[in-house]
């Protein structure tokens, strides 16, 4: 029941947040679709490919891939019928945040309880898997969508997951339940922190050479042009 919980609110958190992207391209709705179903399930295939676990539970049982596709008619419709003023663009930024934390936190878990069923696995796999499972999808959708991955460039993202990740791997011998929620709520807070503090990993950058090259002004140099 935890995994399905996560599983379902991880699907359409992301679902929502996929379809706002194709939305913003401008897709019409097979696009939107798409970019939806890419988001939702997308990760969790690749997580299953990788236990090899296959056909991936998404195809076999098409629960989350239906349930991918009605939220991305629902949010078309609802993207329609509202009007196009400023308070709702706003909304739609916040609300694209929200599910997409929301997504990133459930799918987080769901990994980590996929990788726990491994024998021996301890932390390096169920991270990895739970990092996999929350980010493929969106990495999917951001390359469809001609948009450098956020994972690549967001600030606190992908580091959220890991760190939720481990939290839940270190809480699992105190029992399953509670650590998924723990986990849960780590990533939230992180990412939340994140967007409201504005929280950046460190971007390397080039010195700059502390020998400049001299600029002549425009007057000048036309004056010694004129000279020669």
């Amino acid at each position: 029941m935890t995994w399905m919980l996560f599983d379902w609110l991880g699907t359409v958190a992301f679902a929502v947040s996929g379809a706002m992207v194709g939305l913003s391209k401008r897709m019409d709705i097979f696009g939107v679709v798409v970019l939806a179903v890419l988001t939702a399930v997308g990760g969790g295939m690749v997580r299953d490919v990788l236990v090899g676990n296959t056909p991936p539970v998404a195809l076999v049982q098409p629960v989350d891939l239906l349930l991918a596709i009605v939220t991305a008619v629902a949010v078309s419709v609802v993207y329609e019928v509202l009007p196009l003023t400023y308070e709702r663009k706003k909304m739609m930024g916040f609300l694209y945040d929200v599910s997409d934390t929301i997504g990133l936190a459930a799918f987080t878990v769901t990994g980590v309880l996929v990788g726990m069923k491994v024998p021996g696995a301890a932390y390096i796999l169920p991270m990895m898997l739970g990092c996999i499972t929350a980010v493929g999808g969106g990495m999917l959708r951001d390359l469809m969508a001609q948009k450098v991955p956020v994972v690549l460039r967001m600030d606190v993202y992908a580091v959220a997951s890991l760190a939720g990740a481990f939290v839940m791997c270190t809480a699992w011998p105190y029992g399953a339940d509670g650590a998924s929620w723990i986990g849960f709520c780590v990533v939230l807070l992180l990412r939340a922190c994140a967007i409201h503090f504005g929280w950046q990993l460190y971007h390397p950058h080039p010195k700059r050479s502390i020998f400049r090259r001299r600029r002549v002004p425009r007057d000048k140099a036309v004056e010694k042009q004129d000279n020669r």
